[in-house]
């Protein structure tokens, strides 16, 4: 059965959100790899020690969260991080079936010296697109987030 274009129910993929989010992903993670790549840290990894670094000392559980890993590659990440002297992994005292993640020392400079780099990059993104307007896409992003997880929680009965 041959269908018309107008019979198709899908959307052209350039005007498709999750599409255009990974475009706009591309667009600003491609400015952020030479970094990444200068000191030998895949995007997974960057965000992970970010977070710890945020949080000081973090379960591994809520680190997968809020880095957007899933537990399966983090637990690969962490050992990674590890064995490289970034991070420590601990058992928590009061639960032992929680692990417990800190950054060390050579964590701890390694992301300040890219953070000098990075914020060079973040300051040339913002040139082109204003603080502003960052600002405002990112709470724009924060409410669709928001909204759909909402969204998501309410139908699971939760």
């Amino acid at each position: 059965m041959t269908r018309s274009r107008d019979d198709f129910p899908l959307s052209a993929t350039q005007r498709t959100l999750p599409i255009a989010l990974l475009r706009a992903r591309e667009a600003v993670m491609e400015r952020f790899r030479p970094m990444l790549r200068d000191i030998d840290v895949t995007e997974q990894q960057w965000r992970v020690l970010r977070v710890v670094q945020e949080a000081e000392e973090i379960d591994a559980t809520q680190l997968a969260r809020a880095a957007c890993v899933l537990a399966p590659s983090l637990t690969r990440i962490l050992k990674s991080l590890e064995s490289r002297g970034l991070i420590t992994q601990g058992r928590d005292k009061n639960d032992r079936r929680r692990t417990l993640v800190r950054l060390t020392e050579a964590g701890d400079a390694l992301l300040h010296e890219a953070g000098l780099v990075s914020a060079k990059i973040y300051a040339e993104i913002e040139a082109k697109l204003s603080a502003e307007r960052i600002a405002d896409l990112l709470d724009a992003l924060e409410r669709m987030t928001d909204d759909l997880t909402r969204q998501d929680d309410a139908g699971n009965g939760d």
